[in-house]
C-alpha cells in the first residue's frame, strides 16, 4: 500500500463493503497495518455480516445496521486491546465481510453415468443436471473453514466441492429410492427435496453454508435405451402391425398406378406392393403357380367357414428365369421390371423365386403379371 493510501486510510473513518458481485461470498476490508480508527463508522448492508478479527481469533460479529466503533460495541475486542477507559488512538484488527444473501443459478451435474438396477432393463446408466443456490448461515463456521485469511473468496473456489458432494448424494439416493426408470419423471420433487435435506447435512455445520433450494430437472437415459422405448411407443400406437402393413399397401397401389411411366424404381415397387398386397389381402386365392384354392361357392350362397388364412409369405427379392433353355438370375424386382420393359422377360416365361415349388409362366403369378400391364404397346405400323 503507497503512501497515499496510508494517508487515506486515515483520514477516512467508514468501515463498509459495496458489493457489486454476484458470486464473492467473503471479502476482507483493506486497512493500512489493519489500523481502524476508535470510534469509526461501521455500516453492515442487509444480506451481509461482518468479523472482527483480532490476532488470530474471531472476537466480534455484526449483522445488518450502522455501529459506531467503540468499547460499548466492542467487548471481546477492548478486553484484549485493555481498554479500561476508551482509547482514541486507532486499534488493529481485521474486518471480513460474509455475504448471507443468496446466490441463485449454480449447476450441478453428474460428469460420469451413475448406474442403477432399473426392473425393466436390468442394469442402466443414468445421468442427471440440475440448479441449486447457496446461502452462508453460520460466518464463523465460514470464516475458520473455507476463507481463512484470503483477501476474497468466490462461489467457484468451491462450487467444485459441492458438485462432487451433490452427486455423491444423488447416486446414493437413487440406489436407495427404489423408483423404476420410467418413473423418475413424476418423482423429480421429492427426490430434489430428498437430495437437497441430505446434501445440507454434510455442509451446514462443517462450512456453515446452506442450500435453500435444490432441483433435479432432468434425468436422462443412453441414447440406445431411448431409441428402443421409441421404437416401443410407436409400435404400441400402430396398434395391429399386420393391418396397419395391409392398409399402407392398399393406399400406395393407387398411387402407383397412376404413374405407369414412373421409370423402373416405380415398376420395382408396384412388383413388391403387388406381391405384398395378393399375399397379405387375399391368401388362399391366387398362389404362385395361377390356380385357386380352398372350396368355391355356388352364387347367392355362403360359403362355409374354413380354417384361418396361413401367414403371409415374405415377398421375394431375388427371381430367376429361364432364358434359351438355361436358367438366369438372380433378378432384383426393378432388375425384372427392367427385362419385361425391354422385352427380355414375356408372360410365357418361366420364373421361379425361393418358396415355389416349380417353375411357372411369368402371367401366372399375380404380382409378377402386374408388370405387364405398364409395358405400352407396340406402335402401330405406319404406311408409307
Amino acid at each position: 500500500m503507497g503512501f497515499m493510501d496510508k494517508i487515506r486510510g486515515e483520514l477516512i473513518d467508514i468501515v463498509e463493503w459495496v458489493d457489486d458481485s454476484r458470486h464473492t461470498i467473503a471479502w476482507r476490508f483493506p486497512r493500512f497495518h489493519n489500523q481502524i480508527k476508535y470510534g469509526a463508522q461501521l455500516i453492515v448492508r442487509p444480506g451481509q455480516s461482518a468479523i472482527f478479527v483480532r490476532e488470530g481469533r474471531i472476537t466480534d460479529v455484526f449483522g445488518p445496521g450502522q455501529y459506531r466503533l467503540e468499547t460499548k460495541n466492542l467487548p471481546i475486542l477492548s478486553t484484549l486491546e485493555g481498554w479500561k477507559y476508551g482509547f482514541d488512538s486507532p486499534f488493529k484488527a481485521e474486518v471480513y465481510f460474509i455475504s448471507t444473501r443468496q446466490i441463485p443459478d449454480l449447476k450441478w451435474g453428474t460428469p460420469n453415468p451413475v448406474m442403477m438396477r432399473d426392473a425393466d432393463f436390468g442394469p442402466i446408466r443414468l445421468r442427471a443436471f440440475g440448479t441449486y443456490t447457496l446461502k452462508a448461515t453460520e460466518p464463523r463456521a465460514l470464516l475458520q473453514e473455507l476463507v481463512g485469511a484470503d483477501s476474497s473468496f468466490e462461489v467457484d473456489e468451491i462450487s467444485e466441492l459441492l458438485r462432487s458432494i451433490i452427486n455423491h448424494t444423488f447416486a446414493e439416493l437413487l440406489g436407495s429410492a427404489d423408483i423404476a426408470a420410467l418413473d423418475l419423471a413424476e418423482n423429480y420433487k421429492e427426490l430434489s427435496e430428498q437430495l437437497r435435506l441430505q446434501v445440507v447435512e454434510k455442509i451446514d455445520d462443517e462450512y456453515g453454508l446452506q442450500i435453500p433450494q435444490l432441483y433435479i430437472v432432468n434425468i436422462s437415459l443412453p441414447p440406445e435405451v431411448e431409441k428402443a422405448l421409441d421404437a416401443r411407443t410407436g409400435m404400441a400406437v400402430v396398434g395391429d402391425m399386420a393391418q396397419y402393413q395391409q392398409y399402407q399397401l392398399g393406399a400406395a397401389i393407387p398411387s402407383a398406378a397412376e404413374n405407369p411411366a414412373g421409370g423402373l424404381a416405380a415398376a420395382g415397387v408396384g412388383l413388391g406392393m403387388g406381391m405384398a398386397y395378393a399375399g397379405n389381402m387375399a391368401p388362399g386365392v391366387v398362389g404362385n403357380g395361377g390356380g385357386t384354392s380352398g372350396p368355391s361357392a355356388a352364387p347367392g350362397t355362403v360359403a362355409p367357414a374354413g380354417p384361418p388364412p396361413p401367414p403371409p409369405q415374405a415377398i421375394p427379392t431375388e427371381w430367376h428365369v429361364v432364358e434359351n433353355g438355361q436358367p438366369v438370375g438372380p433378378f432384383s424386382p426393378a432388375q425384372l421390371a427392367e427385362a419385361v420393359v425391354n422385352g427380355r422377360v414375356g408372360p410365357a416365361t418361366l420364373v421361379w423365386a425361393v418358396g415355389m415349388a416349380t417353375w411357372v409362366a411369368a402371367q401366372q403369378v399375380s404380382s409378377v403379371a402386374l408388370l405387364f400391364s405398364q409395358v405400352p404397346p407396340p406402335m402401330p405400323r405406319q404406311d408409307g
